[in-house]
């Protein structure tokens, strides 16, 4: 994991890699990748912005 984390463009592999160790349980890239594909989430780069990610997974839980 880098030492410098931009929380607005993170790898997929970072933001699994997050995810697992504050969750305490595995979260795979692929996962990751699946949300994002879903939410439309993915810039460009490949990146994914953690604010834009927790705010998609908020909205998919309590979605009515």
């Amino acid at each position: 994991m880098p030492e410098k984390i931009d929380p607005a463009a993170l790898t997929p592999e970072t933001l699994a890699k997050l995810l697992s160790a504050t969750a305490k349980k595995l979260i795979t890239t692929n996962q990751v990748l699946e949300i994002a594909e879903d939410g439309n989430l993915l810039a460009m780069d490949g990146t994914i912005n953690l604010v834009k990610f927790t705010a998609f997974l908020f909205g998919e839980k309590y979605r009515d």
